[in-house]
């Protein structure tokens, strides 16, 4: 039998009076020890489905079918029923993890919770429980970290937390939504790794939610590819990949980033650059807060980026990108020289830099987290020209339903609120905000880390666009080397704050200098394939 089974499951959400429906009759089972793979675009259904089964869909939700754990309905299930199956039985590893942690809650007192309730794991067995999980997932010297509150952890860290947490009851199914979304290549082979070794030993059954195929050809045995709420196809992983009958499937399998960026011109100017840039973070103890010593986030960086050019930033999480983008931005303090569009500003007070400031935009890692959940679409994207001025005085609904058809929105749904919208919609909200001003430098922390295959083909083709069109500088943030290769002319990879090597793209992927990077292209095993 089956340890879950899902029959004619429907989903239905009730909005200004009428039913929209999410998931139409999807069916399909997993057994022990085996992985199913639920694949498909932003908003097909996915994640929807996976909530259905332990019943944590809002109240707006009309739900029809059957969902069975281990011989037992889920649906209609008791209040206590369900609250026993939660987080021991069936655990999740959810898309966004800033969302999803207590802010105001140390990683211990997280992880002991779930160790508390369900298993009755208290005081120094707990704290030795929380350290073995923290350091299966790869995050370095977990019993440092046991005190740190999310807000301190980089985006990838705050991920391997949240499958520290799911983990912690070894539970009989796994549902993981999107679980390497925001981790370096080299932690995201360690998690894969992590995950298939305990569906061996455990026994577990794994239902793995995810956009990156490469992914699913690597952990599933079954895959079963939504569209529209509906599965349009499903099989073993072999058969599928190896001859889709689906026009859908055969879409998302030939969906990868390709080619390269436009050449930069000769005569294009400097828009930032550094000089033995440093970010250093003190570490104080004591009750009058003696520095003791120093985080190094970022140790002597030093970057040139030209109009119309992309320098690409890869490197494991917490290595550093993010510090050294924010630092540039004059968002967080930094030593060192920055030069932007001809200026020194590192001086420069807040005041000063209000100016600038237009002519600098980001796109921040966690959409759903740099979004208001008060404001609608249209004021999300239009909050930039109300600070900074709208250029030529047009039309401002016009101008914000122009940047959401560029990065592939419906202006009809520049009224929602960004609960409304899949991960990868909200996603390109956060980008169409930083496009609409027609910044000079750009910088992209992870911006189609939330995306589907088809749409960063999509995005990637987007900026290029942009790029050319208004001669925009990139600072382009992330684990994908795929999608870095693609959006590149530099490349710089980062290591514990250092820079480890620079150089132009294409040399660097045919020939790296360094072991560490090395040992980060041979993590993506089929990029060499498209050379």
């Amino acid at each position: 039998m089956s340890i879950l089974e899902v029959k004619d499951l429907r989903v239905g959400f009730r909005q200004d009076g009428r039913v929209v429906e999410a998931v139409r009759g999807v069916s399909f089972s997993l057994d022990r020890g085996e992985t199913v793979a639920l694949v498909g675009e932003s908003g097909s259904g996915k994640s929807v489905t996976a909530l259905s089964t332990v019943s944590l869909l809002p109240g707006s939700a009309e739900v029809s079918g059957s969902v069975t754990y281990d011989g037992q309905e889920m649906i209609g299930a008791s209040d206590a029923r369900l609250r026993d199956v939660r987080g021991n039985d069936i655990s999740f590893i959810f898309q966004e993890p800033m969302t999803s942690l207590n802010p105001l809650h140390t990683l211990e007192k997280q992880l002991a919770e779930s160790l508390a309730l369900h298993q009755g794991i208290v005081g120094e067995a707990a704290r030795a429980r929380i350290v073995e999980l923290m350091e299966k997932v790869g995050i370095r010297d977990a019993q440092s970290r046991l005190g740190a509150y999310p807000h301190q952890l980089s985006g990838g860290q705050r991920q391997r937390v949240m499958i520290a947490m799911a983990l912690a009851n070894k539970p009989d199914v796994l549902i993981a939504d999107e679980p390497t979304t925001a981790l370096d290549v080299t932690i995201q082979a360690q998690i894969l790794e992590l995950l298939a070794d305990l569906k061996a030993q455990e026994g577990m059954g794994l239902l793995f939610i995810t956009h990156d195929l490469g992914i699913v050809r690597r952990i599933a045995d079954k895959v079963c590819v939504m569209k529209d709420g509906e599965i349009v196809e499903a099989g073993a992983v072999d058969e599928i990949f190896a001859n889709p009958q689906h026009p859908y499937t055969r879409k998302l399998l030939s969906a990868r980033a390709v080619g390269a960026p436009d050449p930069v011109a000769p005569e294009a100017p400097v828009v930032a650059e550094t000089e033995d840039l440093k970010v250093w973070f003190p570490i104080q103890r004591g009750f009058f807060k003696k520095t003791v010593g120093h985080v190094k986030a970022v140790n002597e960086a030093t970057i040139l980026v030209r109009a119309g050019e992309t320098l690409g930033i890869v490197g494991e999480s917490g290595s550093g990108k993010t510090t050294l983008a924010l630092a540039i931005m004059r968002l967080i303090a930094s030593q060192g020289r920055i030069v932007f569009d001809g200026q020194d500003v590192r001086q420069w007070s807040t005041r000063e830099l209000r100016n600038l400031r237009k002519h600098m935009q980001i796109v921040f890692q966690d959409p759903f987290g740099s979004l208001s959940p008060r404001m609608t679409c249209e004021q999300i994207i239009a909050e930039g020209l109300g600070v900074h001025g709208n250029p030529g005085g047009r039309d401002t609904r016009a101008l914000v339903g122009e940047v959401m058809e560029e990065v592939g929105l419906d202006p009809a749904m520049m009224d929602r609120y960004p609960h409304e919208f899949s991960g990868g919609q909200r996603q390109r909200i956060a980008i169409a905000r930083a496009m609409i001003l027609r910044p000079k430098l750009l910088v992209l922390d992870e911006p189609t880390s939330a995306l589907d295959m088809t749409v960063q083909v999509q995005i990637v083709d987007l900026l290029r666009d942009l790029q050319r069109k208004y001669g925009l500088a990139y600072l382009f943030i992330s684990h994908d080397l795929h999608v870095v290769r693609a959006m590149s002319h530099k490349i710089m990879v980062m290591k514990a704050g250092d820079v480890v090597e620079q150089g132009e793209a294409q040399a660097l992927f045919a020939a790296p200098q360094t072991e560490y990077t090395r040992a980060l292209l041979a993590a993506a095993p089929d990029l060499r394939a498209e050379a």
